[in-house]
């Protein structure tokens, strides 16, 4: 019987995603492509695509399983198909990490090929979710996973969050898939992280915005910038004018679902340097900035900011781009309140009726006032631009 993802090899048949594993897995919501079992965006439009958005897609960040039990531990029966874990080195993922309880139970380095790892599960009540992080950056595949001494079932079903971004939102340069900000905030908030995040890449590209606006979705963080500021430069006016559009496409297919807006944080040597077009980070971080708060003020009531700029201090850059450990920590700290605000001020607010086949557009009607809502989440001076409830 056929299974998920398999493919004519000539001589044999090669399974990509065996099904025993799939009601445990997690942040995989596209099939199979090629030789990547967890593609991160839809494999139907990797030639619309630019070449390194597809690149970064094909590495399964935030894939992961989420199980219950009262099993002592749990088998992973799996295969690794990559030892080169390039400029992030070990922080790619080399192990399989257990969390459960808040806190990392069990770590346990994969081998290269096929392997199976043990991860004991702790001593966390049976209701408990567990959520093992896989070792990404080899491009693992799950075979089986199965309990040892007792019993695991799927982990129930957690609000959907699909975030997407560039390199800092994939997990660049934690020291472990576990410990970027987007898997932080999903654990602290209680939510299903699908990671959207593409190093190298995430300019607000339609093609994205598709995919987007087609996936489920209770909540939906937008986070880009840096790579318009340098990898492919872009002016104030190609910012402004593609986040227009990319908030268009995704309303189109989530009109009134909660979207958090993060500007970038800070980056030292780009804050005031002008790109090849003359465009700073901070020109550019205005740009989105002014774009969401227009689209609140024009009635996009479930739309908010986090204004990125004061979240980390450079001290919190690991290499002067990417957020450290601490970075990575704080950052999700701030997002993870956001993205409660956010859910509840929707929860709580009479969402207007969309006619269906309508998209959801808007256009500003006048200039945007210097400050609407702010509200600060965190210790620092982050700011959170929140719209009141529509009445």
């Amino acid at each position: 019987m056929a299974t998920r993802g398999e493919v004519d090899g000539g001589n044999r048949t090669v399974t990509l995603r065996p099904p025993q594993p799939e009601p445990f897995l997690r942040g995989a919501p596209y099939p199979p492509a090629g030789d990547k079992p967890y593609p991160r965006a839809d494999p139907v439009d990797a030639p619309r695509m630019p070449a390194d958005t597809w690149h970064s897609a094909q590495v399964p960040a935030g894939v992961r399983l989420e199980l219950v039990g009262d099993a002592e531990a749990v088998d992973i029966a799996y295969h690794t198909s990559s030892g080169n874990m390039g400029y992030r080195g070990d922080g790619a993922g080399i192990t399989f990490s257990l969390w459960r309880g808040g806190g990392n139970v069990w770590s346990e380095e994969a081998v290269l090929g096929d392997g199976l790892v043990r991860l004991p599960l702790g001593s966390s009540p049976p209701a408990d979710p567990a959520v093992i992080y896989l070792p990404e950056g080899m491009h693992p595949v799950i075979h089986s996973i199965s309990a040892v001494r007792g019993v695991i079932t799927p982990a129930p079903a957690q609000p959907r969050w699909i975030a997407y971004g560039d390199s800092s939102t994939q997990g660049w340069i934690a020291s472990g898939p576990s410990l970027g900000w987007a898997a932080v905030a999903a654990r602290s908030a209680g939510l299903d992280l699908v990671n959207l995040g593409y190093a190298g890449a995430a300019r607000g590209e339609i093609v994205t915005a598709e995919h987007i606006a087609g996936l489920r979705a209770d909540i939906i963080t937008i986070a880009y910038g840096e790579s318009c500021w340098t990898r492919t430069p872009h002016n104030v006016g190609m910012v402004t004018e593609g986040l227009w559009g990319f908030l268009d496409l995704v309303r189109q297919g989530h009109p009134t679902t909660p979207i958090v807006v993060i500007s970038p944080v800070v980056r030292t040597d780009a804050e005031e340097a002008p790109n090849r077009l003359g465009t700073s980070l901070a020109d550019i971080r205005h740009a989105i900035e002014m774009v969401t708060r227009d689209r609140i003020v024009c009635g996009d009531h479930t739309l908010s900011l986090v204004a990125g700029k004061t979240i980390i201090n450079a001290e919190h850059l690991a290499d002067g781009i990417h957020p450290s450990d601490e970075g990575h920590k704080r950052i999700a700290s701030t997002v993870a309140r956001a993205l409660t605000a956010a859910m509840k001020s929707a929860q709580e607010a009479p969402q207007p009726e969309v006619p269906a086949g309508r998209a959801h557009i808007l256009r500003p009607t006048r200039p945007f006032p210097a400050r609407v809502g702010m509200t600060t989440f965190g210790s620092r001076s982050s700011a959170v631009t929140a719209p009141s409830p529509a009445r």
